[in-house]
């Protein structure tokens, strides 16, 4: 009888362990790597304010990084521009930089006085209302398509209610 317990308490553990392994490897929690190993970004919150002409335009969005695994934003493609700029803003100067961490298990904000995107020599020039699409590129992560919607030009994103 106790050989019999032992065997059955054995099995037991073994099947628990088995589920609990099974379960950190998930990508469920939130916190794992994609399949491949490379981090998962999501953004929210992208906008641009209507630009006052076609010479230049900034946009603005959170990109959140949900895995274990830092990494670099190092371009931005669109086919309004074909030059786009990631900005840092440090003592109120604006300097374009090669790229921007965005933290394992973190986010990078891209907001008005801060960091940011410039559209250097627009195509045309957006209204409130249209939508701008964006493609973001990282070191490690796939890219990410955004679409930007075009914002008044006093809009804030952290005065308004939906953020």
């Amino acid at each position: 009888m106790n050989a019999r317990t032992t065997r059955t308490l054995a099995a037991a553990l073994s099947l628990t362990a088995a589920l609990a392994i099974s379960g950190c490897s998930s990508d469920s929690g939130g916190s794992a790597d994609s399949a491949d190993g490379k981090p998962k970004m999501t953004v929210s919150g992208g906008y641009m304010p209507e630009p006052v002409n076609d010479k230049m335009a900034g946009a603005f969005m959170v990109i959140k990084n949900d895995s274990k695994t830092a990494d670099k934003l190092t371009g931005v493609t669109s086919p309004l521009s074909d030059d786009l700029q990631i900005h840092e803003t440090k003592d109120q100067k604006m300097q374009q930089v090669h790229s921007m961490d965005v933290p394992a298990n973190g986010e990078l904000a891209l907001a008005r006085g801060g960091n940011h995107v410039m559209f250097m020599g627009l195509k045309n020039t957006p209204k409130v209302g249209d939508k701008v699409t964006v493609e973001l590129h990282f070191e490690k992560a796939d890219p990410v398509k955004v679409e930007l919607d075009v914002k008044e030009r006093t809009y804030n994103a952290q005065n308004s209610n939906g953020h």
